[in-house]
């Protein structure tokens, strides 16, 4: 009988810990799966700039510097997009994604802040529509990188807490981490004068 009820009990630690291990499973396929709709949006977007160089490039010809400026950025971004799907949470991918799209965003208002001397190419249509498309789509790379922090803090405090951190630890969980693009003009407190 002694024996029954042991056997019971280690059936029901190891379906316990099966468990544990499982909802892991979950936490982390759910922020992979959040940072890949990071992807296919960051991928639009790069997919739309190359368009948006070509119709700025028969205006601007003399801004050559700011449109290879935007090409470079895309390429670096392409790069952190590939490092960030390979590593998922990894904190040097995720840095290093970051890091590429802060220097997209900054090359991007660049160009669109130096196209507003051009009046012909603010006027023209595809420009229009193409600014159009990528401000909807940095809309959607905000919603889905929300979504993705969301995902990796639920799978980080699931790691955390007692006693999965032991599951955690024992099956090599480890921490992962958000996604923080900095944009230095969101950091900086308005000025307002009467």
């Amino acid at each position: 009988m002694f024996l029954i009820v042991l056997l019971v009990v280690l059936a029901g630690i190891v379906f316990y810990f099966i468990g544990i291990y499982n909802g892991l499973i979950r936490g982390r396929l759910n922020f992979e799966n959040a940072l890949a709709q990071i992807d296919v949006q960051l991928t639009r977007r790069c997919d739309l700039i190359p368009n948006l160089v070509e119709v700025a490039k028969g205006y601007m010809k003399h801004e050559r510097e700011t449109l290879e400026a935007v090409i470079a950025a895309r390429e670096r971004s392409l790069g952190g997009i590939a490092g960030a799907k390979a590593h998922p949470g990894d904190p040097a991918a995720m840095r290093e994604l970051a890091s590429a799209e802060g220097q997209l965003n900054q090359s991007l208002g660049r160009l669109l802040a130096v196209s507003e001397a051009y009046p012909d190419l603010k006027a023209n249509q595809n420009m229009m529509q193409l600014t159009e498309e990528l401000t909807s789509t940095e809309n959607k790379v905000a919603f889905a990188r929300q979504a993705y922090n969301d995902a990796v803090m639920g799978y980080n405090v699931l790691r955390e807490v007692f006693p999965n951190y032991i599951v955690a630890n024992m099956c090599n969980f480890g921490q992962a981490y958000v996604l923080e693009i900095e944009a230095p003009e969101k950091r900086d407190a308005p000025k307002i004068s009467f």
